[in-house]
């Protein structure tokens, strides 16, 4: 859709090119460019379990945006706040928390390596000039800590246990829209429910891109008639009363189960169908039949 408002696009990602078929998968999707390891400058010095440290990726990321076309879109995919969150010491900015999992003390301190990064990263747009006319887009795309590590993350947050309403909190990532001028001035948080298939409709809106007609499940975060709801694959759902998993139905104010079911029933029926539409779309390649 951008492509059709004259929008070149990218993908830079300091890993192999390969992984995940992305070598092929993004020209399918429409991208017009996709730097991949091979074209950053990568030495053992300057980078850190999947590839480069998040600093000089995001470095040498902006020598890369300014020579395209405007206007574009660009997907930039770090690496340090990735498992397996290595961090070499002398980047350590923080302490490591002390609790029983050593991974989740490494997370911590590759989150605040990545808030250094990005301060960097702000200020190497502002001095290359594509900072003013920016929209910025912060977003994680799945959770940080695995099941695995619910008792370091019990001792971390001083809980007593990581309880199933609880790992579906954890499955939150960030997602923030910097637009300098306008959110500096008139910051705003949205608190209720919204899923990732919510950003697209979105950040097109705030393009002035109209998307109706257009296929799409979320849902324009700004708008006064969006019903807060957020699917996850495995069947639970949350909306600003509820949290639906593991076939209990829990209060979102209280973290505690309600005894009545019924209260998730209109809720799950609208989970199970989001699902199922997804899966036939996917599965059976739908789209292919799509004419704009």
């Amino acid at each position: 859709m951008l492509k059709d408002h004259q929008y070149y696009s990218a993908v830079l990602h300091a890993n192999h090119k390969a992984f995940w078929n992305r070598d092929e998968m993004y020209g399918t999707f429409g991208i017009d460019r996709f730097f991949d390891a091979d074209e950053f400058k990568v030495t053992q010095e300057n980078s850190t379990g999947w590839g480069l440290k998040d600093k000089e990726f995001l470095e040498q990321s902006a020598e890369k945006l300014k020579k395209l076309p405007q206007p574009f879109y660009a997907s930039l995919l770090t690496l340090t706040n990735h498992f397996p969150f290595e961090i070499d010491k002398q980047d350590q900015l923080i302490e490591e928390p002390d609790t029983s999992s050593d991974l989740l003390n490494r997370y911590v301190t590759t989150v605040r390596d990545e808030d250094e990064a990005l301060k960097h990263f702000f200020k190497k747009l502002k001095k290359e000039g594509l900072y003013d006319n920016a929209m910025i887009v912060l977003m994680g795309d799945h959770y940080g800590i695995s099941e695995a590590h619910n008792q370091g993350l019990a001792e971390f947050l001083g809980k007593e246990e990581i309880t199933p309403f609880d790992t579906v909190q954890l499955q939150r990532v960030p997602f923030i829209i910097h637009i300098p001028g306008v959110t500096d001035r008139a910051p705003e948080t949205i608190a209720s429910a919204a899923g990732q298939v919510d950003v697209r409709p979105t950040l097109l809106h705030l393009l002035g891109i109209e998307t109706k007609g257009s296929i799409q499940f979320g849902n324009d975060l700004f708008s006064g008639e969006r019903t807060p709801f957020a699917v996850l694959r495995n069947g639970s759902f949350i909306t600003d009363d509820h949290i639906y998993t593991k076939n209990t139905c829990y209060s979102r104010k209280t973290g505690e189960p309600l005894s009545d079911m019924s209260a998730c029933s209109d809720e799950k029926e609208k989970a199970e169908q989001e699902l199922m539409l997804s899966d036939k779309i996917l599965n059976g390649d739908l789209l292919r039949f799509y004419k704009q």
